[in-house]
């Protein structure tokens, strides 16, 4: 039988990195070197806690021990992930209109 969690676990923490921490990483920089309207800086204050927990999420998904609560942290991150693009990459896209 075949372990169905691997490629999850491995796809969660790619998500978790290249859709939360690098866009967060980089809306943040834009923000600093002021390079973006400043209402985007308030985009981070619900953004980066979104990715902290994403993060966490993952971490705690990659861990843990039983498969079904596993998946569900996984599945989890990756929703949170998801919600920190749509506050970050596309609210910036938004108010840059």
């Amino acid at each position: 039988m075949t372990n169905a969690l691997g490629p999850l676990k491995l796809y969660a923490g790619l998500a978790v990195v290249f859709f939360g921490l690098l866009p967060a990483t980089m809306v943040t920089l834009l923000v600093v070197q002021g390079k973006t309207p400043s209402s985007v800086g308030f985009l981070l204050i619900g953004g980066i806690p979104l990715v902290l927990a994403a993060l966490v999420s993952a971490i705690r998904g990659m861990t843990g021990g039983e498969n079904e609560e596993s998946a569900r942290r996984l599945y989890l991150s990756l929703m949170l992930v998801a919600g920190a693009d749509l506050l970050l990459l596309g609210g910036n896209a938004l108010l840059r209109m």
